[in-house]
């Protein structure tokens, strides 16, 4: 006797799928697999019989566990019942729909299509990083379809209108009859000489040729709001594709993109910058003015302040988007050392290093410390 494949394997899947995923997998080989529609194939009937077993196992919680568990041997002969999988049943499939499906690709009944809404566009607007932070706005040209002006959007030629389609009557709909593995299926669909409106059009307008609509570059002011950032997207009600006859129009989607700023940085609402001070400033500390979004602000630093130091300046950030207060603003100083000294410069800092000593750089002496202990010197 043969050995069994493997469950997962039959059906094309890792050990981590789904319910959905099994069931998926199923439907799509047993629309190659089912005896029906191989009868030149002598094995079809265990192929199909062996995907049915693999399913049946797999889509059963309890019987999948101890599968997963123990393998085959998990597995008893009354787990799965074969019935009439592979003579014609309906194993995997929930209603005929499915089953139709399965031969014809498509559902058993049609639907009149009736106008359609028009389509979304979207549109990628580079903004200063200014705008970004108080808000304002920008006027964009689009490309879109809009109705048109000559038969506003029926399409037809102006003093004529469209009639009812002979094909279907107006309903959008025809029947069509079809013999299948499993009997005789009536099916509906929509109708391929009108679209599925119902209607045609004798007459069409010149301008539109029937469509109903025509294509135009349009401008459009778009109103930003304070606080977007890269990637927030803004949607215009209605700024999209026409619809069909009458049908609404589709909406226009902004996609938020925001230039880089030459001082400040931004993380979340908060923004950050860094501020040059000289040493003597960070020594003896010093009133300056640092920048903020809305301008120059005075900014008193305090007496031995370190390099790298970060000050925060509260409520100077950004707007919240679509909500109330606004980010920080943080500052980290930077102490700008000179590169070259004139001869009484160096002087007064070498009588300045004489006069500190080695308190000079109390963790110098401490790193000293160390070292001589380390050396036993």
């Amino acid at each position: 006797m043969a050995e069994k494949r493997d469950y997962y394997e039959i059906l094309g899947l890792s050990r981590e799928a789904d319910e959905s995923e099994i069931k998926k997998a199923y439907r799509k080989k047993a629309r190659k697999l089912h005896p029906d529609v191989n009868k030149d194939d002598p094995n079809a009937e265990e192929k199909f019989k062996e995907l049915s077993e693999a399913y049946e196992i797999l889509s059963d919680p309890n019987k999948r566990a101890r599968y997963d568990q123990y393998g085959h041997s998990g597995i008893n002969d009354n787990d799965f019942n074969f019935d009439d999988f592979a003579r014609g049943g309906f194993g995997g499939f929930e209603d005929m729909s499915d089953i139709f499906d399965m031969f014809f690709g498509g559902g058993m009944g049609g639907r009149r299509r009736g106008p359609q809404r028009g389509s979304d566009l979207q549109y990628r607007l580079t903004i200063d990083f200014e705008k970004a932070v108080f808000g304002g706005s920008e006027e964009i040209s689009i490309p879109r379809t809009e109705t048109c002006d000559t038969c506003h959007g029926s399409g037809a030629k102006p003093g004529s209108k469209a009639k009812t389609c002979p094909q279907c009557n107006g309903n959008g709909q025809v029947r069509t009859s079809q013999q299948t593995p499993f009997g005789h299926f009536t099916q509906t669909r929509v109708c391929d000489k009108c679209g599925g409106t119902g209607k045609v059009i004798d007459n069409p307008c010149s301008n539109c040729h029937g469509q109903g609509k025509v294509r135009k570059r349009r401008k459009i002011t778009v109103n930003i709001p304070a606080g977007v950032s890269n990637g927030n997207k803004l949607r215009m009600s209605g700024e999209g594709e026409a619809g069909d006859h009458g049908a609404r129009n589709g909406d226009l989607y902004i996609v938020i993109q925001v230039k880089e700023h030459k001082i400040f940085k931004r993380k979340q609402d908060n923004i950050y910058c860094e501020v040059p001070i000289n040493f003597v400033q960070a020594i003896l500390g010093d009133e300056i003015e640092v920048p903020t979004l809305e301008g120059k602000v005075k900014f008193t630093i305090p007496e031995g302040t370190q390099p790298g130091t970060t000050f925060r300046l509260k409520n100077k950030g950004i707007a919240h988007l679509n909500s109330y207060g606004r980010g920080d603003e943080y500052i980290k100083v930077k102490v700008v050392i000179p590169k070259t000294l004139s001869e009484k410069q160096k002087k007064i800092l070498m009588e300045f290093a004489e006069e500190s000593g080695e308190e000079i750089n109390p963790e110098h002496k401490s790193w000293l410390e160390k070292v001589r202990d380390v050396l036993g010197v």
